[in-house]
């Protein structure tokens, strides 16, 4: 999951080995009684992989097992992530889930429109929870303020909380739901855009004494392109300004991606990686900005980060594969892949119907995931212990472009 409390994050690689002492005849037997089962597993689930059609059924069963976790009282959707990782990210997981499975309601409705009605209820209620003073709480415990109370200011930030709550009312709206959130949206998008403009640089802190971390700073610019489009290009303006200067001034020398971080003058940080997980979100994130721009971090996200095997994926370090190690931002290294940079990728190879890299990673997604089924419900095993990676997943394998 995207989120850090530092700038420069410790790897915890180790290895291990292990002495074996039964004899070829029987390791052989082991390796097959526990391969086979599970060769079949991943071919069959990845058998309908490669078209919207084909994935139909297993979409909409993904859909549903998040309905049945999601679409529930806010202190229910609190408890549904992990107590281990403390107040602070339940609250942003929580917050992440219901916002990924929402872009994952309104991407479903475009490409299943007989879908739509049901979908549009599901968006409401998820809106209602990230209302809820119960999810708020972990962005007012950092700001010590209330991000709805300050909506008339632009003084503060809490970019995150607001940009995730008014993209989520956009795509309410552009799946076709009502006006019950035309006030509230405006004030939101209307705080955003003053709040950026009167920025040092176009850019603004998720918590005090932080830096700026771009992927949230793109979900704002989703969500005033969104608006634009739904209100006669109103602060269009600034999207194409804080586009222009991302790719004059917040671009890696090293990789030519978007930097992860920004002090808050908008100056890059000496020494700061790019990493994996960062760049493969701002790429899904820049297919809703700005088709061309996408496409040409999406080229050099693959370049630099894309790593060919059995378990194909994004690595997190562009110039090193750890066999093991954990990452704060990506979740546990395993061969130098990242579980978050892979999953994120997904919604730019979607988008550009970069079908091998996408099966690739679906692929990759069923082994270390493990698809589990019951009644007319699918979701991976790992679900269990992180609810937001499944709606992750979901948000970005249906990240089709609009004219499909």
């Amino acid at each position: 999951m995207v989120r850090r409390y530092k700038h420069f994050r410790k790897i915890y690689a180790t290895t291990f080995a292990r002495r074996m002492t039964i004899n070829v005849a029987s390791i052989a037997l082991i390796i097959a009684i526990v391969t086979i089962p599970k060769v079949w597993s991943v071919s069959a689930e990845c058998q309908g992989h490669g078209s919207f059609k084909t994935e139909k059924d297993e979409i909409l069963q993904r859909r549903n097992y998040l309905a049945s976790k999601l679409i529930a009282p806010p202190k229910k959707v609190l408890h549904e992530m992990p107590s281990g990782i403390g107040a602070q990210f339940q609250g942003e997981w929580a917050l992440y889930s219901c916002s990924m499975f929402a872009m994952s309601l309104y991407n479903i409705s475009q490409i299943y429109p007989e879908t739509r009605t049901e979908n549009i209820h599901y968006i409401d209620s998820l809106i209602s929870i990230v209302l809820s003073p119960e999810l708020r709480e972990y962005d007012s415990n950092r700001w010590k303020e209330d991000a709805l109370s300050t909506l008339q200011s632009y003084e503060t930030s809490h970019i995150s909380y607001i940009s995730h709550l008014a993209w989520m009312i956009g795509e309410y709206k552009a799946a076709g739901g009502g006006n019950k959130y035309d006030k509230l949206y405006a004030q939101l998008c209307n705080a955003m855009n003053g709040r950026i403009l009167h920025s040092a640089a176009l850019n603004l802190q998720t918590y005090p004494n932080e830096s700026i971390y771009m992927p949230d700073m793109l979900v704002a610019i989703v969500a005033l392109k969104q608006y634009a489009a739904l209100n006669k290009g109103e602060y269009a303006s600034t999207v194409d300004a804080w586009v222009d200067k991302a790719k004059k001034e917040w671009l890696d020398p090293k990789t030519g991606l978007l930097v992860s971080f920004l002090n808050v003058d908008g100056s890059q940080i000496a020494d700061m990686p790019t990493k994996g997980s960062y760049s493969a979100l701002n790429c899904s994130y820049l297919t809703l900005i700005d088709r061309k721009f996408a496409q040409e971090q999406y080229s050099l996200l693959k370049s630099s980060f894309w790593k060919e095997g059995t378990l194909s994926g994004m690595k997190e370090y562009h110039d090193h594969s750890p066999i093991l190690g954990m990452d704060i931002d990506a979740g546990p290294v395993i061969m130098g892949l990242s579980p978050s940079g892979t999953a994120f990728s997904t919604g730019a190879a979607t988008f550009f119907n970069d079908n091998e890299v996408r099966s690739n990673i679906l692929r990759t997604a069923e082994i270390c995931g493990n698809t589990l089924s019951s009644g007319n419900k699918k979701h991976y095993a790992l679900a269990n212990i992180a609810l937001v990676g499944e709606a992750i997943m979901l948000a970005m394998r249906t990240n089709a472009p609009a004219n499909l």
